[in-house]
């Protein structure tokens, strides 16, 4: 089973940053693990901006690749940050991935110089075989996950999930997937379902979890709305962008509110009205929302910034039904299905709410209208999907390659916004842009209500 994060203190938050925009990035070269390029004047700016967008938070250690383009990063951002007067410390095991023959040569001239590889490496990359100097044939994909489970486990040895400390990595693109394949149990194959642009910010928490395993959390990934825009670029084929509905009495109660028909309160209106402004700028074709008060709500909000598109209701996005525990609050339920609330938090896939559905039928329905939204969309139409908690949280656990039992996995705060693109099209592989961006709410950290799930 992968590892999961239930409601409650996180003690270990690890800050993944990717470098920013290098002279081979805007050359449009291929960098790997050789030391040739180094950062623009804007890739030194987004450092700059990425240290401001954490002077809020403690910096407890700070670790960086060696190489240039990641060391100056870590340096830029950790002067602009001002809160510590720490440098970061240089990691062999956080180099980029070793693309040895491919190094700098234009992506144009490699898919003639090496059509096979490069068609390999952007449809199987884990299968892709490249031959070093000395003549030895390596996979250079599965090579970095070896290197990434290592420095996974020397780092939570440096800083156990109980030690209460925030970490900054700063790094490379291949090797940041990696470390979130390996910290979230997830194969090789699923690299190519994560997006992490220059001077992005991605936040994960890791607590001590049962039998010695680590239960970790995605908080956001790829987040860039301190660099000046909001959402990833778009690239080819359909985009999708699901959202969290905004807070509610009894999110802030931590009342579990599954089906009974709860509207927004004040605080969740300026949530949407915040998420409205964040996605002002942002294309609109169409709109999806859970035929319910408070996500309905929310998207009509948001799309008072989109005048003329319409908004379809559909059942298959309603929340989980809890059944008997619909209205109550956590304790209530604790003193009623003692068991069934533990095996609920530590075992999701399990339970059989009391008068209610389980998680695998929010996850069949959720993922049916998914899927029907997004084999209605053009090849360049945006879709606004406006649902609940458990409802997105099963749906990103389908994209991300997770399963059922793994919903703590995946956080969605209130009014978060999250990206999930098809560049080749609905029947391709879905990539997850970027997840749970509640810059617009406050800051780099998700600071909504948790409500109860």
């Amino acid at each position: 089973m992968h590892p999961t994060v239930v409601a409650g203190s996180v003690p270990v938050r690890l800050l993944l940053v990717r470098h920013g925009l290098s002279s081979f990035n805007l050359e449009h070269r291929i960098q790997g693990r050789d030391d040739l390029s180094s950062l623009t004047e804007e890739g030194v700016e987004q450092a700059r901006l990425t240290g401001q967008a954490l002077r809020g938070l403690r910096l407890d250690a700070a670790y960086s690749s060696p190489l240039s383009r990641a060391r100056d990063t870590a340096t830029t951002l950790l002067a602009a940050h001002g809160g510590s007067s720490r440098s970061a410390v240089l990691d062999d095991d956080l180099q980029e991935i070793d693309l040895g023959p491919w190094s700098g040569l234009l992506r144009s001239d490699l898919r003639e110089h090496d059509p096979e590889g490069e068609r390999r490496w952007r449809d199987h990359p884990e299968s892709l075989e490249l031959e070093r100097r000395d003549g030895q044939r390596y996979r250079p994909l599965p090579e970095l996950m070896e290197q990434a489970a290592v420095f996974v486990k020397r780092l939570l040895k440096r800083h156990d999930p109980a030690s209460d400390a925030t970490v900054l990595v700063v790094a490379h693109n291949a090797i940041l997937r990696c470390l979130l394949l390996q910290l979230l149990g997830l194969e090789v194959s699923g690299f190519r379902r994560l997006r992490l642009d220059n001077g992005s910010i991605s936040v994960l928490n890791i607590a001590p979890g049962p039998q010695g395993r680590r239960d970790v959390q995605i908080e956001s990934l790829n987040g860039i709305a301190h660099l000046g825009q909001p959402l990833p670029p778009r690239g080819p084929g359909p985009r999708l962008l699901l959202v969290r509905h905004g807070e509610t009495d009894w999110n802030r109660q931590g009342r579990f509110q599954g089906q009974i028909d709860i509207p927004l309160n004040s605080n969740g209106f300026s949530q949407a009205a915040a998420a409205r402004e964040f996605l002002a700028t942002v294309p609109i074709d169409r709109a999806y929302t859970s035929a319910m008060a408070r996500p309905r709500q929310t998207a009509e909000v948001i799309l008072s910034a989109h005048p003329g598109i319409p908004l379809t209701s559909t059942t298959g996005l309603l929340e989980i039904g809890h059944g008997l525990w619909e209205g109550r609050l956590e304790s209530e339920i604790a003193e009623g299905w003692p068991q069934l609330l533990a095996d609920w938090k530590r075992a999701p896939e399990t339970v059989q709410m009391p008068g209610g559905e389980t998680i695998h039928d929010v996850w069949r329905r959720s993922l049916t209208s998914w899927e029907q939204i997004a084999a209605g969309l053009d090849e360049r139409e945006t879709a606004l999907v406006v649902a609940h908690d458990a409802v997105n949280k099963a749906i990103l656990c389908a994209l991300l390659g997770l399963s059922p039992g793994d919903i703590w996995a995946v956080k969605q705060g209130n009014g978060g916004v999250t990206v999930i693109d098809y560049p080749r099209g609905i029947s391709g592989p879905p990539l997850v842009a970027c997840l749970n961006l509640t810059h617009h709410l406050g800051g780099v950290i998700d600071r909504t209500a948790a409500g109860a799930l």
